[in-house]
């Protein structure tokens, strides 16, 4: 009888964890997608589209108005978590994921084509603008997708762990956008990067694309979501996924976006800001800090499932907590380093942000997120709280950055104080939540 009761219970478990592999590779095949293409334009804003789509103003305001851009695609990613959360609730979480990649796909390799301001005078912007906010929307339903079928798919006492593919997908989307900005830079002249080289990377997502949705044709559905829609007790006049979320759980999007303030502000100042900063303020070469962008991308492959199953191990505050007070300690020296150029400390100071305080908080946002609200709910309400927290704390971060640089005289302390202040925020806010974890 006992052994029976032994393999039947290893029957039921064996397909519950090849659906969880199969869950984790798909959403970690979506991530780099959205996340290649999404950084992809980060990159290059910093480096090409101040002189490319807006040569006829000033280069500081020139500047201004490229990150501006890369700000937009941040103020769609709510709209592409309402739209696609509220039909990933009703429909599923796979169907909703396939939409996301070839949407984002189509998106990047557009702006790769695009005339510039030379060409087609102030439609080049226009459009620029026009397809960065697509792939906002796109991303937008990415992440809570991704993360709740990894989630919702994943062994009790494990989702930190199957769930940081979402994040390693970031890492692996930054150091493939990083590599071929990188090489085509070292390959290319000035004249031929500014011209031609740097439509190369927005026109390889096509490659990236069809590789992701071959992977997540394979994805089964979430069971919790299968399960939970069999036992819903219909209502005759159902509200929406969103707002069912906003009624239950209202203080819920507040410490999400108090949450990803650390996650926000180390990455985007250290990947984007910084690469800005170090070539028209310091006089550094741009490849310092793609190479930078490469060390990082690639250590966080390593850094954040390491991290994840030290989450699952010893509890999720505690590791997140280390990381935001490893971001807040670590503002200023970041700052001292570029200043004084020292190639060593400014390596080591981005890697203990963008790796370890990045890396820390980050990998147990998907579990921590969306357990913050019901199944039934889920993906609109951990989706939009988190595209929320990219608009306040993310989206504007360089053109924030950059603004505070511009109007200081060049002087770096309020950016360094803007980075503190929000590592400091989410590290309190993780310290206060009164909730009990979850595993």
């Amino acid at each position: 009888m006992d052994s029976t009761l032994i393999s039947a219970s290893s029957d039921k478990e064996t397909p519950s964890i090849h659906r969880a592999r199969r869950a984790a590779w798909g959403s970690f095949a979506g991530a780099v997608v959205d996340w290649y293409d999404f950084l992809l334009y980060g990159i290059t804003a910093a480096l090409v589209f101040n002189s490319e789509f807006f040569p006829q103003i000033d280069p500081a305001m020139g500047t201004l108005a490229a990150f501006a851009t890369f700000g937009v695609g941040f103020l769609f990613r709510p709209l592409g978590g309402v739209i696609f959360g509220h039909f990933g609730d009703r429909l599923g979480r796979k169907r909703m994921l396939m939409m996301t990649v070839w949407m984002m796909g189509a998106a990047t390799a557009l702006i790769g084509i695009l005339p510039s301001f030379a060409t087609i005078g102030w439609w080049a912007p226009v459009l620029l603008v026009t397809l960065r906010a697509i792939q906002g929307f796109a991303v937008g339903g990415e992440w809570g997708g991704a993360a709740l079928l990894s989630v919702e798919s994943a062994p009790s006492k494990k989702k930190a762990f199957y769930s940081s593919g979402v994040q390693v997908g970031y890492g692996v989307g930054l150091l493939l956008s990083t590599g071929l900005v990188s090489l085509i830079s070292h390959l290319t002249t000035d004249a031929q990067f500014l011209s031609w080289g740097w439509r190369i990377p927005f026109l390889f997502s096509i490659v990236l694309v069809l590789a992701a949705l071959w992977v997540r044709n394979g994805m089964e559905e979430s069971a919790e979501f299968e399960q939970q829609r069999q036992n819903q007790i219909p209502r005759v006049k159902p509200r929406l996924p969103v707002v069912e979320a906003l009624i239950r759980h209202p203080g819920a999007f507040l410490k999400i976006i108090a949450l990803r303030l650390c996650e926000l502000l180390t990455m985007y100042i250290v990947t984007a800001f910084a690469l800005n900063y170090s070539t028209q303020n310091l006089g550094l070469p741009r490849e310092l800090f793609l190479n930078i962008g490469l060390l990082v991308g690639g250590l966080s492959c390593l850094t954040i499932p390491c991290f994840a199953w030290l989450a699952d191990r010893f509890g999720r505050r505690r590791v997140y907590i280390s990381g935001a007070l490893v971001g807040t300690v670590c503002a200023f020296p970041f700052f001292m380093a570029l200043e004084a150029q020292s190639l060593f400390w400014i390596v080591f100071f981005s890697i203990m942000l963008a790796n370890v305080a990045h890396d820390m908080v980050v990998c147990v946002q998907q579990p921590m997120f969306t357990e913050m609200f019901g199944a039934s709910y889920r993906y609109s309400g951990a989706g939009v709280g988190y595209q929320v927290a990219s608009v306040v704390g993310g989206g504007f971060t360089p053109f924030i950055a950059a603004a505070l640089v511009t109007f200081s005289g060049g002087d770096w302390h309020s950016v360094a104080i803007y980075l503190l202040a929000g590592c400091l925020l989410s590290g309190a806010t993780a310290l206060l939540m009164k909730a009990p974890e979850q595993h």
